[in-house]
This record gives C-alpha cells, structure tokens and sequence, in this order.
C-alpha cells in the first residue's frame, strides 16, 4: 500500500516506522524543515517538506495513487482539511487524528469516518474499571460502527428475555455475551439474557443512546 502521513510528529513518525517494517510503501510531509530533517535522519528518503493542508502539496506527493492519507498533525482543523483534499483527490480512505472529542462529530458529517482520538482511548480504559458504568466504548469500526460493551443491571427491562425477543435498533447485533462469571458465550436467538450479562454489541453510534434506554433502562441516566 502507499500510505501518506500528514504530519511528522511524534505519533506521524512512530507510525511511520511501523509501517515501513511491514513493507508499505510511505511518505511521511511536515511543515518544519528542521523537524523533518530529524525524520529523515531516522527513516531515509521517506520524508516530503511541505504543508499538507494545501493541495499542490499533496499532488505532489502522490495523493492520486495513495491508498491512504493519515491526518495526524496536531491540529485537529488541519487533519479535517487534509481529509478534505485527499476525498477531493479520490483516496478512498482516510484517517484523522482528533485531539478534541467534541470535534468527532464534525469529522462525520464531513464523510471522515475513521477517527482516533486519544483522549476517547484513555477514557474507554477508566470506563472498563468503573464498577458504575453500564455502557463502555470499545472500538471504533469503519464505517460510523461502533464496538460496545454493555451490562444489564437488575432492573434491566430486556433480563430475562430471549434475544430474539430484544427489539434492537436498526444495524445493531449482540456478537457475544459474557455471563458474570467471566464465560463467553455465542448468542442465538433462543439464548436468555440475565441480570448481570456483559454483551459485546455492534451499532451504528447514532443508535447507542437507543440501544442504552432498551438495554439497561431509561432511569439509569447514564452516559456512553
């Protein structure tokens, strides 16, 4: 694969790497000459000077033929503009770094599907050890889907149904639950769920607050 970088920076250089080591085909652009020259210094030939949130810059790194443009600068503005340009210029896929949360769902609207964001990462982690929290982020999967953890409390209106039974929104799909004595299991439609199950669920993130009232429970008031 050819994969652009946008952005030299500690995460675009330790990416970089990573991706040079599997053989992929990589040019990382940075605006400072000094900073890309300690890039280059590291890994060879496979650093462009350049501000990669102006069009000429990236035509002339290749974009047309890229398989991947990765927006991991600093500023989140910049990733959403060069998201932008590389769509304009037909890559088919995009990835930006988000150092704002609140910013994830302006990167959507925009079509930018495929965002990390560090702090949503850190967050997820203290979730899973909060004994309170109902809901937990797992993974973000192309596509606008999301990778969900959820636990039927005692008051749970779908505990002790069939899964067949569960009305889910639209795209949604329990993958696996977790009894709580830490045994997974794969559902089926006559599988009952119990108070104190963990399932591992598959939604469009629109539908997560739907998913959470129908699940746990409107009076839970609990956020994702």
């Amino acid at each position: 694969m050819y994969i652009l970088i946008a952005g030299g920076g500690k995460v675009g250089f330790h990416l970089a790497e990573e991706l040079l080591r599997e053989h992929h085909e990589v040019l990382v652009i940075e605006r400072e000459s000094a900073r890309a020259a300690q890039v280059r210094e590291e890994l060879g030939g496979n650093v462009m000077i350049g501000d990669s949130c102006e069009a000429t810059t990236l035509d002339a790194a290749g974009v047309s033929r890229a398989d991947l443009v990765a927006a991991v600068t600093g500023d989140d503005e910049d990733n959403l503009v060069i998201c932008d340009i590389a769509h304009y210029r037909g890559v088919g896929r995009t990835i930006a770094r988000i150092n704002n949360p609140k910013n994830e769902l302006l990167f959507s609207k925009r079509g930018i599907e495929t965002t990390i964001s560090a702090t949503q990462a850190v967050l997820a982690q203290i979730e899973q050890e909060l004994p309170t929290q109902q809901m937990i982020p797992l993974l973000q999967l192309h596509s606008g889907l999301e990778l969900v953890e959820i636990k039927l409390p005692e008051t749970s209106p779908v505990a002790g149904r069939s899964v067949r039974e569960v009305l889910l929104p639209a795209e949604s799909l329990i993958s696996l639950i977790v009894d709580p004595g830490g045994v997974p299991r794969m559902p089926s439609g006559d599988t009952r769920l119990s108070a104190g199950d963990a399932l591992v669920i598959v939604s469009r993130k629109e539908s997560l607050g739907i998913l959470k009232e129908q699940l746990i429970g409107s009076t839970h008031g609990l956020d994702t």
